[in-house]
Parts: structure tokens; sequence; C-alpha cells
């Protein structure tokens, strides 16, 4: 697609603009969107990109104002120990150096991690529910066996009690399963 400003370089930015209900389509080339100043500012600049956008959206960090303090800025900078890579990095970039990048910014990633999904900091996965009869039925034991190490600690030995004889039940019925399947 071509430049609807210049008619002569390729257009690289596609945007949707709706102003008192009409809408208007426009294909523009970098440049075109630079002079005409209306969305981006593109280039190294002042501007932003996707990941300031996504940034903003998930109250990272102001990602439409210059700001000279970092909200996640802390006495000592956190950085990854293998690659490098700071959290401010990260922000920028949009993506961790490497895997124990995860194990560094744990702290940081949590809260993002949930706002993203609806509160679960964890993924789970999906399971069809043809073959995942057991599975479901392990992972609601191991749950119930992570609530009753809580109340234990916590002296809340009725629930506890509680929380032990649903896993017993859970288990007999898990070892049934199995058994019937064999």
């Amino acid at each position: 697609m071509i430049c609807q400003e210049c008619n002569q370089r390729p257009a690289t930015l596609h945007f949707t603009k709706v102003v008192n209900g009409e809408k208007a389509e426009f294909h523009l080339c970098e440049k075109c969107a630079q002079e005409k100043g209306e969305l981006f500012m593109l280039g190294s600049g002042s501007g932003f990109s996707i990941n300031n956008l996504l940034a903003g959206l998930l109250n990272i960090q102001p990602a439409f104002q210059e700001s000279g303090q970092d909200p996640f800025q802390q006495e000592k900078v956190l950085q990854c120990e293998q690659c490098s890579l700071t959290f401010q990095q990260f922000i920028k970039v949009g993506r961790f150096g490497c895997a124990n990048c995860y194990e560094t910014f744990k702290d940081q990633l949590n809260p993002i991690l949930r706002r993203l999904h609806s509160g679960n900091s964890s993924h789970s996965g999906k399971i069809p529910a043809r073959i995942g009869g057991t599975i479901h039925l392990r992972r609601n034991i191991d749950d119930l066996k992570i609530n009753l190490k809580e109340m234990i600690a916590k002296e809340e030995f009725e629930r506890a009690a509680e929380l032990r004889d649903e896993i017993r039940k859970l288990e007999k019925q898990l070892n049934a399963d199995q058994k019937g399947g064999e």
C-alpha cells in the first residue's frame, strides 16, 4: 500500500481516526507521519513505542510523559546477574535478556501479572475435560494441601481438620479413578 500523503513511499503506519462518530482510515509512510505529527513522533527522540503504550496501560510507568523519577527506582538498581539487564531496560525493550531475569524481577512482575490475569500470577494451563479428570483432581488435592499447611501455621486446627478430611476423600476418589482406568 502506498502512502496517502506523498503517494511515493510504502505506507508503514496504518491507523483509524474517529472524530464525532466519523471514521477515517489513514495509511502513511514514516516520513509523512513524522511531518504530520498527528499520531506518533517516530524515531529515537521524543515519542513512544508499542512497549511504552503497553507500559502505560499496565501502569508500569507514565508512557506519555518524560519523568525524571522512575516509580520502580530503588536505592540499588535491580539488575540481572547473568545478562546485566535492569528493570528499567526491560520496561523500554519489553522483553527479558535471559531466563534468570524472571527470578531477578519476580517482585516487580507479580503486580503486573496479577493485573493482566485477573488476580492470578501463576499459569495453570488448560486441560481437556475428557482426559484431565485425574489431573484436575490432583491439582485440587495439591491446592488443599497448601491450604492445610497454612491453616496449621495459623493454628486454625478446626479448619485444618476439615481440609484433611476433604483431602482424604479426594485421594480415595483418585485411587478409585486410577484403578477403574487400568
